[in-house]
């Protein structure tokens, strides 16, 4: 039998409280404001949610031309967060690579925006 990860054992009631949603990259620019390289993002979550605003620290393996209608998975119920001058709404979901660089989640084929993570 496998151990749990780091962070131990959580119950599935808690797993079920964070909403992670599917949407669509928008519109994407720089953000020299931020003190580590990133970009500001609008993501598109669909009818029910609509549009919301993002910074990621993406920039080693995308740039914001690349990023435009891209679908991403996003925590969309935690509070907003003030980066800086920006107000980002959603928690963008990536896993580091080897070097410590942000890949972007993401599903493998096209779905609906706003759909949900089972």
């Amino acid at each position: 039998m496998s151990s749990p990860g780091p962070q131990g054992l959580i119950a599935f009631a808690d797993f079920e409280k964070v909403d992670i949603r599917v949407g669509t990259i928008v519109h994407a620019e720089a953000f020299p404001e931020a003190r580590k390289p990133a970009f500001k993002m609008r993501i598109d979550f669909g009818a029910e949610i609509g549009e919301k605003k993002s910074s990621a620290q993406i920039t080693e393996h995308y740039d914001p031309k690349t990023l435009l209608g891209r679908q991403v998975m996003a925590v969309v119920n935690f509070p907003p967060r003030q980066i800086g001058p920006f107000m980002s709404e959603v928690l963008t979901l990536g896993v580091l690579d080897g070097q410590g660089a942000v890949v972007l989640i993401g599903p493998d084929q096209a779905v609906a925006n706003g759909a949900r993570l089972m």
